[in-house]
């Protein structure tokens, strides 16, 4: 039987090759939720809940965008397989061990 990867693994590795469909879909997202919650406010004008909107969604948009790079840097830092130990490391190590 295949390992098969787990719900993260797979998550990662779509965030990974789809970087800015991710944080378009957050975006969107964080724009329609916004957009929603501030339509339930009566009491303030349309053009301040569209501010109130764009402003939402851009504060989530950078979080997305900080979330992206932070996946990216653990991709390129640790790969799919975990950390990586490059040929100064293991030499290292492989003296170390020697009495």
């Amino acid at each position: 039987m295949a390992d098969t990867p787990s719900k993260i693994e797979s998550m990662r590795k779509w965030v990974v090759e789809h970087k800015l469909r991710a944080v378009g879909c957050l975006w969107l997202t964080g724009i329609s939720s916004s957009i929603a919650y501030n339509w339930s406010r009566p009491n303030m004008k349309t053009s301040v809940k569209i501010i109130h909107a764009r402003l939402h969604a851009q504060a989530l948009t950078l979080a997305a965008l900080v979330g992206s790079a932070c996946v990216e840097y653990y991709d390129q830092k640790y790969g799919s397989t975990g950390p990586k130990v490059d040929k100064y490391t293991s030499q290292y190590l492989a003296h170390s061990h020697k009495d």
